[in-house]
């Protein structure tokens, strides 16, 4: 199959570049997102039979300050992607998120529910679903939560270094949600592109998230508790760590759908939080 990836530096890129050597990785200064004809352009030229986005602008704070550049790289750039895949007959898998839902109530989040975004980073990202939907052609788009890896920054890599030197950490705990081991994500990336490519009406809006969903507090709680680390994790509401942009309070996703159709489980992130702590290890 002959593959594009748009990322190369990101988390799961740089996983999709171990698992696909053979693909072709376009980063910044070969196609910007800033940029969605050049996107577009880039995919002509290939001639690629699949397609995956893998990048985006992903300061969720900073969106704040600029939606319209959040807008053009998470909405417009996806959307003539998905519209030059389809003039070529490719298909194409593009990375969404959880941000897209205003985290109402308890329930995991159904691919088909409505979408509310509670700030402007959610917002490019249900506005690029929309684009690439509307291109029409053999699409998928994953949602995902919670992405870590060994390769900062994220959330884990965050938590080693902050309690490398303080005794105590405040972590929001009402904020809910599957933490995604990036290592999953692109193989589940690979595995439905080439079920894509294999059968076109497999299209639609899939979710894919790590087990069991968990609260930021607990999240970080469990990564010191594998690093042996002795600092304690007091949790705290999302109103007593204020940031720019809000974030929603339920942020879980339901994956049955994934599973039936393409056979991806929901991956263990406890099992592979490990393996990222043993990297980082070997890395120092």
């Amino acid at each position: 199959m002959r593959l594009l990836v748009f990322g190369s530096t990101g988390q799961v890129a740089r996983e999709l570049r171990q698992l696909a050597p053979e693909a072709r990785f376009l980063g910044r200064a070969e196609a910007d997102l800033e940029d969605p004809a050049a996107c577009a352009a880039a995919i002509t030229a290939f001639r690629p039979e699949m397609v995956i986005n893998a990048a985006a602008f992903t300061a969720v704070d900073l969106a704040e300050d600029d939606p319209a550049r959040t807008h053009r790289m998470n909405a417009e750039a996806p959307a003539a992607m998905a519209r030059a895949a389809v003039a070529l007959g490719a298909g194409f898998v593009h990375i969404s998120s959880d941000y897209v839902f205003d985290g109402a109530g308890v329930a995991p989040h159904q691919p088909g529910d409505p979408v509310a975004p509670l700030n402007v980073y959610g917002a490019s990202k249900a506005a690029g679903e929309a684009g690439v939907r509307a291109a029409g052609g053999a699409h998928i788009i994953l949602r995902t939560s919670w992405v870590f890896s060994a390769r900062p920054p994220n959330f884990v890599t965050t938590m080693l270094r902050l309690s490398q030197d303080r005794p105590d950490l405040l972590v929001v705990e009402d904020q809910i949600g599957g933490p995604t081991p990036a290592r999953a994500l692109a193989e589940a990336l690979l595995q439905i592109a080439r079920a894509l490519r294999a059968d076109p009406g497999t299209s639609g809006t899939y979710h894919f998230a790590g087990a069991p969903d968990v609260s930021w507090a607990d999240f970080a709680r469990e990564i010191l508790r594998q690093a042996g680390r002795v600092t304690q994790v007091h949790g705290i509401g999302s109103d007593d760590y204020p940031v720019a942009a809000r974030r929603p309070l339920n942020s879980r996703l339901d994956c049955t759908r994934t599973e039936a159709v393409f056979g991806i489980k929901r991956p263990d992130w406890r099992a592979a939080l490990g393996t990222v702590l043993r990297e980082l290890e070997e890395a120092t």
